[in-house]
């Protein structure tokens, strides 16, 4: 979603999402910067190849992305 935006737009676009998490409202967001992903939902799925490689709930891999990383990547991190 993010990639090649300018950084202003991006900031705005997630001001609007974070009010949107806070009312509840469910969506689909597909976002390469995970990171930044994880700190606006409460679970989150990580597709390779188009297989289901990782699902959980956000708040367990916020604080440490090594796990989150290496299913993302494809790779032991």
């Amino acid at each position: 979603m993010s990639l090649g935006l300018a950084p202003l737009l991006v900031k705005e676009f997630y001001e609007q999402l974070g009010d949107l998490f806070s009312e509840d409202v469910t969506l689909l967001l597909v976002e390469q910067n995970a990171g930044l992903a994880l700190k606006y939902c409460s679970r989150f799925y990580v597709l390779r190849n188009g297989e289901l490689v990782l699902q959980s709930d956000s708040a367990d891999y916020i604080d440490d992305p090594t796990a989150l990383q290496s299913a993302y990547l494809g790779v032991d991190a």
